[in-house]
């Protein structure tokens, strides 16, 4: 079990990054397992919030993670605490549903269909993946929230939208596109690295980072000078992800040679 002086010191580790509110529930949550030796579900977390979950796990002897993403290879996971006292499988209560439109009159990319599932009042928290299909979109989360979207979920930017059943053994996995960019940089920094990803300049990306549009490895960062490391990705709104491949030698110009992986969903 965290004593007060374990859970202070691992609010204080997340309290400069602003994941300190995060990492407070992720330790109330395996509490209640671990005192009431069941199993406690909670919301669905992106691959930061799971590495948090499992910094938090790692406090108590006798509590076990569990997730689940409603198909393999998903990248949010609902999380689960659970006792090894607790008999059989935890429920994580994730259902799937397929938004469609027609494609002959409108074009929809993923912001728009979560801005639309947002824009009725649903919590990030509560859904999973969002997969898009060519005029449809795959989405998983809680069973009541997408009970709920089946019933008000009409719209989606300028499209009419259907809403239909669907069974997670139909889920299709994304297939992203991967294009590798291998170049060289001036320095390691972020906006540097950043910039040579997604085909712009360091300045734009400079302003990307003061309007919080990027993240490093899911986690928000507000210098444009933090240095990156191999196995890094940044991932910026609307423009989809990079990933640090590898970081080579430096050239007789003084410049690092990279291998960048850029992912298009």
């Amino acid at each position: 079990m965290a004593d007060r002086e374990q859970r202070e010191k691992i609010l204080r580790y997340y309290r400069g990054s602003g994941e300190d509110e995060l990492a407070g529930r992720l330790i109330d949550w395996a509490e209640q397992a671990h005192k009431q030796r069941r199993a406690k579900i909670g919301f669905f977390l992106d691959p930061r919030g799971q590495e948090i979950a499992e910094t938090v796990g790692n406090l108590f002897s006798d509590v076990n993670i569990a997730t689940d993403g409603g198909y393999s290879g998903a990248e949010r996971q609902r999380i689960g605490f659970v006792h090894e006292e607790f008999f059989g499988e935890p429920e994580f209560d994730i259902d799937a549903i397929q938004v469609r439109w027609d494609g002959r009159y409108d074009r929809l990319g993923h912001r728009d269909v979560l801005g639309a599932i947002l824009g009725t009042g649903i919590e990030r928290e509560l859904l999973g993946d969002v997969i898009m299909k060519g005029d449809t979109a795959q989405v998983l989360g809680d069973r009541q929230i997408l009970q709920y979207l089946r019933e008000n979920l009409t719209q989606a930017g300028s499209a009419s939208v259907l809403v239909e059943d669907l069974l997670r053994e139909e889920i299709e996995p994304r297939q992203e596109r991967v294009k590798e960019i291998r170049t060289t940089v001036a320095s390691l920094r972020l906006d540097s690295i950043a910039a040579a990803g997604f085909s712009t300049s360091r300045s734009k990306m400079a302003s990307d980072i003061e309007s919080e549009r990027l993240k490093l490895n899911w986690q928000e960062v507000k210098s444009p000078s933090r240095a990156v490391k191999v196995g890094d990705v940044i991932s910026c709104r609307g423009k989809g992800r990079v990933e640090v491949s590898e970081i080579g030698k430096e050239t007789k110009k003084g410049r690092i040679s990279i291998l960048l992986k850029r992912y298009i969903g």
